[in-house]
């Protein structure tokens, strides 16, 4: 009963629909009827820990907010700089779209270890920022909203390790102890506007601390 219940400062269903796709259609409306944060740009940031599923929210609420542009964070870290990519985000995304101009950054080659490759984020009513991170603390003051995908740790990297399979056991391991260090002196949760659980059938979508504080 409580997930079916409103959420009375923003008026948008705290819950889904069993097949998600309503939950993500109010979610969509709620975000596009913001004031912009960001220039002419509502930045909406997707946050939470790697394997918690980020990528496919994302992916899904883009579509349903008609095509929105997703800017993937793991395209502007690297391996010598998994956390350092504050300077990237803020110089070559948020300042030009701060002016209202198409903005244009390195992707990162994983595989290649270098930045090979220019993507180019126009400024749309709605942008996606997602990945680890997403909602640090020097990115807050232009976020529309915070959505944090809400997975406990141990559960998401499981997933993650199971997706890429025991050739990047290393490279996880690595990881977990960058992830643990970046939130433990930047956590993004307490800031969530939304905390979105991953349901069988949908997205959960319920207030976040910010909201509740």
């Amino acid at each position: 009963m409580a997930s079916r219940s409103l959420d009375a400062l923003s008026g948008v269903p705290s819950g889904t629909s069993p097949g998600g796709a309503d939950g993500l259609a109010g979610l969509a409306r709620w975000l596009r009827a913001l004031p912009p944060s960001c220039g002419p740009v509502r930045l909406v940031a997707v946050d939470g820990h790697a394997g918690s599923g980020k990528s496919t929210l994302a992916g899904r609420l883009a579509g349903a907010l008609g095509g929105a542009p997703v800017l993937r964070l793991d395209d502007l870290a690297s391996h010598d700089a998994l956390f350092e990519w504050t300077g990237r985000v803020l110089d070559q995304v948020i300042a030009p779209l701060s002016r209202g101009e198409p903005a244009r950054h390195g992707v990162y080659d994983w595989v290649r270890r270098a930045f090979r490759e220019e993507r180019v984020v126009p400024p749309a009513p709605v942008v996606l920022v997602e990945g680890v991170g997403a909602g640090r603390r020097a990115l807050r003051p232009h976020l529309a909203r915070l959505l944090w995908m809400d997975l406990p740790p141990e559960e998401s990297w499981a997933r993650g390790r199971r997706r890429d399979g025991p050739g990047l056991a290393d490279f996880w391991d690595g990881w977990e102890r960058a992830e643990r260090r970046h939130f433990a002196a930047d956590p993004s949760r307490p800031y969530a506007d939304r905390l979105v659980r991953q349901c069988r059938n949908g997205y959960l979508v319920l207030p976040g601390p910010r909201v509740r504080s």
